[in-house]
């Protein structure tokens, strides 16, 4: 689809491409996109007036509340509704813990178990032996 855009939007690169065709090809192209532009035209357009027909009812109803003299916050309430922020998950404490090539480590028995903890379970090991 790429490509495809880099010609219709490049003039000489359409051109290029528009000189294989003939020129029935070429007014049946032309008529199938203006058709596809004015549909868009005309959604933008209804977009546009539902936007604006928003807009006015919305000055209507604050010209309302300031006659009435009532302040929009009151109306919705003092309070903001909080939005539930997602929040970071505190790390696991450690599990395991294990001396590899003379350096502690640890394993909180979440995710993929260490090579070396693997070794020693293979080797008749249990885990745990390693439990903290």
């Amino acid at each position: 689809m790429n490509d495809f855009l880099k010609v219709l939007l490049n003039v000489r690169s359409l051109r290029a491409a528009l000189r294989e065709l003939s020129l029935e090809q070429v007014k049946e192209a032309h008529e199938k996109i203006e058709a596809i532009y004015l549909e868009r035209l005309e959604v933008a357009e209804k977009e546009q007036a539902a936007n604006a027909e928003r807009q006015q009812k919305l000055a209507e109803f604050q010209a309302m509340l300031a006659q009435a003299g009532i302040d929009p916050t009151e109306l919705v309430g003092s309070n903001p509704v909080a939005t539930a922020a997602k929040t970071k998950r505190a790390p696991r404490p450690p599990k395991y813990r294990y001396i590899e090539n003379g350096v502690e480590k640890t394993w909180t028995g979440q995710g993929r178990t260490p090579k070396y903890l693997t070794q020693q379970v293979e080797q008749g090991r249990q885990l745990d032996d390693f439990l903290i």
